[in-house]
């Protein structure tokens, strides 16, 4: 029974709800073995900084009481070895558990356990209350709390409730409901379950909302309820994952047939809705690539053309001097000249490259403008990297079997058109007159794609 392994209950009180930026200012543990209260131990502990005037007000613990206490460095080894081989119980245990693990990992331990959150216990055994907070239980269920937010105080009462519930449950339920629950990871208590229980696991695409319905992260997955229950698992590390899942107000979501349909909606939702936490994709990058009609070469901006133009590019570089550094390579490879590549001012004579024998001599009139633009051409033309392999545009098809959907994506020339699910959307996207726009992101994942086996690619037209 779940009563009978060993527990450690836990309360921390700290300095603020950040466990990268905040300190533990109080910790208690009730070890619990076979049902029976083996020992309880709390201590005060110095944060090594102030604690706000409203946290001092809320738990008692002013910055004078701390001043004289240990800091969580000096206790780390030795609750380190209280809490081990225990199962961690803490109401709220994604707080209490993310604050042990940095304040261990300060102290240059490391620190995991498994958890049970009693929040999410009591959801789980008394569904027709709609409120779980500490101060609930103690009021719904006649806890008596001998120090209320203060870490001893706390934690006697998360062990009364355990106590209570198998009273009232049996304590073979409480072990059932104890087994289902450990297994899900702790909700912030602003999010609702019921709308995280209603995404799939399927593929698509999710979308984290804040307050006032501010975006905060797009993200995709081949099963979306998975990734989205990872992103606020019990052992968060970064920073921005732990600011993340804090922020959290709201979850959307939108199928796709397959891994390729939510790539391509990501990258697309990204660059609409700019989220706040998404580092790629956020903004176009600034592409350059070479412009060359035989008699004149230019480095152009290639993010945005349209595909029409795409047949007039040379190579693909995430930045302007990338393209100018490329160029000089080919450059010394082919001994061109730079002042022909317009990569150096025009000037008298030969160019110094000439001098040192890195040039053929355009410059100086030792081989024809005609010749020196031949290899430049020949060289440019190794350069090629969107060469569409097809006669006009096709359609990718992406099926899936298991939940029996499927979806057409429609490129033209690498320019990625839509997403059909019928014969009739396909014929309206083929048909519109508007001509399509290079995207790079759309294109690394389409020529990704393309490059595996198996891929069912039709022909939509000549």
């Amino acid at each position: 029974m779940f009563l009978d392994s060993p527990l450690a209950i836990v309360d921390l009180e700290t300095t603020g709800a950040h466990p990268v930026y905040d300190r533990v200012t109080e910790v208690a543990v009730i070890e619990v073995e076979g049902g029976e209260v083996k020992d309880e131990w709390s201590t005060l502990v110095n944060p090594e900084c102030a604690i706000p005037a409203a946290i001092q007000a809320l738990t008692g613990i002013t910055n004078d009481m701390v001043a004289g206490a240990p800091t969580f460095g000096r206790l780390a080894e030795a609750l380190h070895e209280r809490l081990a081989g225990r199962v961690l119980v803490a109401h709220n245990a994604r707080f209490d558990y993310g604050f042990l693990r940095q304040e261990f990992q300060r102290a240059g331990l490391q620190f995991r356990a498994q958890t049970l959150c009693t929040v999410k216990l009591s959801r789980r055994l008394y569904p027709e209350h709609a409120r779980h907070n500490l101060d609930s239980l103690i009021a719904r269920h006649g806890l008596a709390c001998r120090a209320r937010h203060r870490a001893l105080g706390d934690a006697d009462a998360v062990w009364q409730f355990l106590r209570l519930a198998a009273e009232e449950r049996g304590e073979e339920v409480l072990a059932v409901a104890a087994r289902q629950v450990a297994k899900q990871p702790s909700l912030p208590a602003h999010l609702d379950r019921a709308m995280v229980d209603a995404i799939p696991a399927a593929p698509g695409v999710y979308l984290l909302y804040g307050e006032n319905g501010t975006p905060l992260y797009v993200g995709k997955s081949v099963d979306m309820r998975s990734r989205v229950l990872a992103h606020f698992a019990d052992d968060l590390r970064s920073p921005r994952e732990m600011q993340l899942a804090r922020e959290v107000r709201r979850v959307e979501w939108q199928r796709t047939a397959g891994e390729l349909g939510a790539l391509l909606r990501e990258a697309r939702l990204v660059k609409e809705l700019r989220p706040l936490f998404n580092r790629q994709l956020r903004k176009p990058n600034s592409l350059s690539s070479f412009v060359f009609d035989g008699t004149h070469l230019d480095i152009a901006q290639a993010d945005g053309i349209d595909a029409e133009a795409l047949a007039s590019l040379r190579g693909l570089f995430r930045s302007r001097r990338a393209a100018q550094e490329a160029l000089r390579a080919i450059a010394d490879e082919e001994r061109l000249c730079l002042r022909a590549l317009g990569l150096e001012r025009s000037g008298r004579g030969a160019c110094f490259r000439h001098q040192i024998g890195r040039c053929a001599g355009v410059c100086a009139g030792r081989e024809s403008i005609h010749l020196h633009h031949a290899r430049l051409a020949a060289a440019l033309a190794r350069l090629e990297a969107l060469h569409w392999p097809y006669r006009g545009p096709v359609g990718i098809v992406e099926e899936n079997r298991e939940y029996e959907s499927s979806e057409v994506h429609l490129v033209d020339r690498w320019c990625y058109l839509g997403t059909a699910q019928s014969d009739s959307e396909i014929a309206d996207l083929v048909e519109t007159k508007r001509t399509p726009r290079f995207d790079y992101d759309n294109y690394r994942i389409l020529a990704r794609h393309l490059r595996r086996r198996g891929v069912r690619v039709v022909q939509l037209g000549a």
